[in-house]
């Protein structure tokens, strides 16, 4: 999946569907095998019937009728394939898979039933959500036969109305759902989908497995402005969050002014261990009124006092030991 610009959604294609379908036509031509061989070897007993005098060429011809009727009666069914059969116009079984055999002229086949889980594209485009909101919806959906003889005779084309009813409860979905709710509930939106679906298509003899959201794609107009709102919130959080730490960091300011408090000396070489660090970190001058020198020197040797007096005390300490 990939938007060639944020307005336009396509579904990217690898493969060569002309190419795919030629491969499966090719494959399904398999089952055909014995028939083809039965009239061939018929065609030719008939050819050489023909150049054969006397009873021979009789049960030369006789053989051959035998192989039309076998090539007429034999049919394959591969593993995955189901075949209802009508005899008469009414049903009377469903065959396969494998080998099995039907009375030429009486019994006619529904076709080759594909019993295996099929995965089906589906789409509701601008569709109003119930806030009056335009999206485009994409979805697939898992889905699978288990009564073959139901799909044929119930419906007249399964392989087209299970895609449609999965669209319409997709679209009446959408319209009792609000946008936001259409974002964040994918996956139980996914399931009421499916047990609307399940209802409409288990009389048919089919199933729905899973239904899945693929993409929600909303107007451009839409989109920036659920941008701006998210940024608008980001925002909010953000300042609360500022604010908050300012409060912290008010109550730690408090107490740090409790511990400066009656205490000159601390507070002023903490002022200038402040000016240091704006020195080393912004790389700058700093101008400070002629006063602090002096208060700097005063601080320093208030500080060196104490740091001797400390010295002088321990050395006495260490003398009376």
């Amino acid at each position: 999946m990939r938007f060639a610009n944020r307005n336009e959604f396509r579904e990217s294609r690898d493969f060569n569907p002309l190419l795919s379908a030629f491969t499966k036509r090719l494959f399904t031509l398999q089952r055909y095998v014995i028939n083809g061989i039965a009239l061939i070897i018929a065609a030719v007993l008939f050819i050489v019937s023909g150049s054969v005098e006397g009873a021979s060429s009789i049960y030369i011809a006789i053989a051959g009728a035998i192989l039309i009727i076998v090539a007429l009666s034999v049919r394959v069914a591969f593993e995955w394939e189901r075949v209802p059969l009508l005899r008469f116009g009414r049903f009377t079984k469903a065959k396969g898979p494998g080998l099995f055999f039907l009375i030429p002229f009486v019994d006619v086949p529904c076709g080759y039933v594909d019993c295996r889980i099929t995965v089906t594209d589906f789409s509701a485009e601008k569709v109003l959500t119930k806030d009056a909101v335009p999206v485009f919806v994409d979805s697939i959906m898992f889905w699978m036969i288990w009564d073959a003889a139901k799909a044929k005779l119930e419906v007249q084309n399964f392989s087209a109305a299970v895609p449609l009813s999965a669209k319409a409860a997709l679209r009446d979905i959408i319209g009792k759902t609000t946008l936001t709710d259409l974002l964040m509930n994918r996956d139980e939106i996914g399931q009421e989908l499916q047990k609307i679906l399940d209802a409409k298509t288990n009389p048919w003899g089919i199933t729905s497995l899973s239904v899945e959201i693929k993409a929600i794609v909303v107007p451009k107009e839409l989109e920036d402005a659920m941008s701006k709102e998210a940024q608008a919130q980001r925002e909010k959080n953000a300042r609360v969050i500022l604010g908050s730490a300012e409060i912290e960091l008010s109550e730690k300011y408090a107490l740090a002014a409790e511990k400066y408090k009656g205490n000159q000396e601390a507070m002023t070489l903490r002022s200038l261990n402040q000016l240091l660090d704006a020195v080393k970190n912004k790389g700058s001058m700093i101008l400070v009124p002629s006063e602090v020198p002096h208060l700097m020197n005063k601080a320093i040797a208030a500080a060196m006092a104490k740091n001797s007096g400390v010295l002088e005390q321990t050395d006495l300490d260490l003398e009376s030991v």
